[in-house]
């Protein structure tokens, strides 16, 4: 086939794995055999790229060629292209971990290279771009759930990279996966316009999830009449945010924030004097909760 297309392409050329080097004006696919050729862009029309596309596999130079379970995964979150022959059987829960490192830092080939070192069995990696993607970690009962806290911690120190894990709930099925994907994708760009903690669980974020979906109205409704006279009010936001974060314990916050449990019962009585909500309540809490972070 190369030769025939040699032919067709005079400008044909093999991509050089060992150095992954490759021409930016050059197109590149996959052949069957997983031989990578590139096709300079200038003796390719719209119509050539499309028939090309039909028997050859579009290839991008700057990611690592896909493993084959990393084609069946990417063939379960695109649910047009599962076939029988290539859906997944599945041995263990499996969670999607959304991963957005800073621009330019690092090439996904290095960054493969880094992140497998920390999962006892292969992890697939499904890229958006060169930056962003999917992680599909399977969490077995010997090996349980991977820490990303660590993770973070070892590829900063040792590579100097920044890098936020959107971190997805366990699933034991598959059905369903391709819209849970395609929400972690999106849920974590909507996260980061709240948060800037590096890594944050899918739980952690469902109150960013549905205060993005409350129109704008509403939400200024729910702030002014939750927060009232404490909008704009810095310290007293952060305590009852640090209070909610400390499940609703008054020593581990006043623990947490270097006061008195006393001083800080006494800012709590204030605030329900004030407002006539009891952020010692659950639901008063999480009602005062969401208006802070809508005030974010």
């Amino acid at each position: 086939m190369i030769h025939q297309l040699k032919e067709l392409y005079p400008s044909l050329q093999l991509l050089d794995q060992s150095t992954l080097s490759s021409d930016s004006a050059y197109k590149w696919f996959s052949l069957s055999d997983g031989v990578i050729v590139g096709i300079h862009e200038t003796e390719l029309e719209p119509r050539d790229l499309s028939l090309l596309a039909t028997f050859l596999t579009p290839y991008n130079p700057l990611f690592p060629t896909l493993t084959e379970e990393e084609k069946k995964w990417s063939d379960v979150v695109n649910p047009a292209l599962l076939t029988e022959e290539n859906k997944i059987t599945l041995n263990s829960p499996y969670r999607f971990v959304h991963f957005s490192i800073q621009e330019k830092q690092i090439s996904p080939n290095a960054f493969k290279q880094a992140v497998q070192d920390f999962y006892a069995q292969h992890v697939p990696i499904l890229w958006e771009n060169d930056h962003q993607g999917i992680l599909v970690e399977y969490v077995t009962k010997e090996d349980g759930p991977i820490s990303y806290e660590e993770i973070i911690d070892v590829l900063m120190s040792d590579l100097y990279i920044k890098i936020h894990f959107f971190v997805g709930p366990l699933r034991t099925i598959l059905d369903g996966a391709a819209p849970h994907y395609r929400a972690m994708v999106n849920g974590a760009k909507t996260v980061s316009l709240y948060s800037t903690k590096p890594v944050i669980s899918y739980t952690d974020a469902v109150p960013y999830l549905v205060i993005d979906q409350i129109p704008e109205p509403l939400q200024n409704e729910i702030r002014q009449s939750v927060l009232q006279d404490y909008q704009g009010d810095e310290e007293t936001m952060k305590m009852i945010e640090v209070f909610v974060r400390n499940n609703l314990n008054i020593s581990e916050t006043a623990k947490a924030l270097h006061m008195h449990r006393n001083s800080l019962q006494y800012r709590f009585d204030r605030f329900y004097e004030n407002t006539g909500i009891d952020v010692r309540k659950f639901h008063d809490a999480m009602a005062v909760y969401l208006a802070i972070l809508i005030e974010k």
